[in-house]
């Protein structure tokens, strides 16, 4: 059996790991305006995400606007507005499996049913991790790929956003939070040989 500390902190791990997911699902810097060369234009900034784009003046002033169709993201954001939802939805049931889970709740009695849910919100948590991870590395790999495309001109390159970074953290977490939480192990043998003795002892 994994410490009840160690189970905590995989759990809080996870926890944040998943609220980061949400950020980065929210957040409309997935992709932002480069500035390359010698046409530097710092009357406005371009930020891309999943649902809206925003243009942000040198005034302070943004204006925001959802897509009008999903055909008008890229690939990679389409990709990344599907896998990054079921990522939270993956991260919801592992959250609440591993309060069923935890050895500082009363919601199962039985200790080797509570560790094998411990364990199952931990892999939980590792598949929603990997399921944020893929879709921000792809948008990643996209969007350096265009930036030294030669055939793009300056304004069609963008660089990498701040939700990408929150991303690979937000995977981290949940990673390893999971991973934390897979470190339970039913106690098996000790069950058994308690039993065993027991019966021993009573034909004695």
């Amino acid at each position: 059996m994994v410490s009840a500390g160690l189970q905590m902190l995989g759990a809080v791990l996870g926890v944040l790991g998943w609220i980061g997911a949400i950020i980065v699902c929210a957040l409309p810097m997935w992709k932002v305006s480069a500035f390359i060369g010698s046409n530097i234009v710092t009357s406005q900034i371009t930020w891309e995400g999943i649902w809206m784009n925003c243009v942000v003046q040198s005034t302070g002033q943004m204006q925001c606007k959802v897509y009008d169709s999903m055909l008008a993201l890229s690939s990679d954001l389409q990709a990344a507005r599907a896998l990054t939802i079921i990522s939270i939805v993956v991260g919801i049931l592992a959250i609440l499996l591993s309060v069923a889970g935890g050895q500082c709740t009363k919601c199962l009695e039985d200790k080797s049913s509570k560790t094998k849910v411990g364990i199952t919100a931990g892999v939980m948590f590792i598949i929603a991790g990997v399921l944020c991870l893929v879709p921000v590395c792809w948008a990643a790999h996209t969007i350096i790929q265009d930036f030294y495309n030669p055939l793009l001109v300056g304004a069609q390159k963008r660089e990498l956003g701040a939700a990408l970074y929150i991303g690979w953290g937000a995977a981290a977490l949940m990673l390893i939070g999971g991973g934390m939480l897979c470190c339970n192990c039913p106690p098996k043998e000790e069950d058994s040989y308690t039993a065993n003795t027991g019966g021993n002892l009573g034909s004695l």
